[in-house]
């Protein structure tokens, strides 16, 4: 699939139809397409995709006939006066309500044998941090020692759900340079770390919980706040400082904590969506009066 094709079940969208524009396709905003499609919303949803490739879960809310997926088309300008957005390719996409859902991206350089660490980012890794945690005590039949690396509220949140399954954690601050792995034929990913001093600690699992960077350049192109620690500054309803623009999942940050260690993607989603909605009708209501 080329890096400017649609997947969409309608080629065309008439200028009648409330227009919403979604830039990024992670979880936030797979999250924020599936409650929009849920209710009797009659618009079209653009979502703008930084993926080349068109993973299933991106087909299938494509294949809705209100949704257009555009693969390797990243949103990189927005003009909030004219309600356009513009894409890395130079395409326009006009909006009626845009939501920015750009998610956050490693703060470090890789870290060498990073695959067989377990990783707490935001409130939705709990759950998933907790199976692996469980499967790890199954195979051990002891109490688990797990090596911490990060620091800030992930760190803290990843400690807690460690602590609450079991595991006696060792926190540290220091990033490691390497994770060693275990011996040939362990079902075990990782034995402990190294450090840059030649160092090491080791242990039954490794979790990395560093705090991310928000992608929040999208953001600063159309002059919204953000926080000083990085991220889009959101009220309790989604909003930006910009009428018209919201943001969503992890790109966003509320009362200076990241949106995605306050609340699930899911329930974001349901929220933020429903007050989308409801400033589409709004606008509808205002035309026509």
């Amino acid at each position: 699939m080329s890096a400017t094709s649609t997947v969409s079940a309608s080629s065309t969208d008439s200028a009648a139809r409330p227009r919403i524009v979604i830039a990024g396709a992670g979880p936030a905003a797979q999250a924020l397409v599936r409650q929009l499609t849920r209710t009797p919303f009659a618009g079209g949803i653009t979502v703008l995709s930084n993926r080349d490739d068109a993973p299933a879960e991106l087909l299938e809310l494509a294949a809705l006939p209100q949704v257009s997926v555009r693969f390797g088309q990243p949103a990189s300008y927005i003009d909030p006066d004219r309600r356009y957005v513009t894409t890395a390719d130079g395409l326009e996409f006009s909006y009626d309500q845009l939501v920015i859902a750009t998610g956050s991206s490693p703060a470090g350089a890789p870290l060498a044998g990073e695959g067989r660490c377990l990783n707490y980012a935001t409130i939705d890794d709990a759950a998933r941090l907790g199976e692996a945690v469980k499967e790890v005590t199954r195979v051990l039949g002891r109490r688990p020692l797990g090596i911490l690396v990060g620091t800030g509220t992930s760190a803290g949140q990843a400690e807690a759900v460690l602590r609450a399954r079991g595991v006696r954690p060792i926190r540290t601050t220091q990033r490691p340079a390497s994770v060693v792995p275990t011996l040939a034929g362990s079902p075990l990913p990782a034995a402990g770390v190294v450090f840059e001093d030649g160092s090491s600690m080791a242990g039954d699992l490794v979790v990395l919980a560093e705090e991310p960077l928000a992608r929040d350049a999208l953001a600063v192109s159309a002059g919204l706040a953000t926080a000083r620690q990085g991220g889009i500054v959101i009220d309790r309803n989604f909003r930006t400082s910009v009428p018209g623009i919201w943001a969503v999942g992890d790109a966003a940050v509320f009362e200076g904590v990241r949106l995605g260690l306050l609340v699930a993607a899911s329930s974001a989603a349901s929220v933020c969506a429903s007050q989308v909605l409801q400033a589409v009708m709004a606008e509808d209501l205002a035309r026509a009066a």
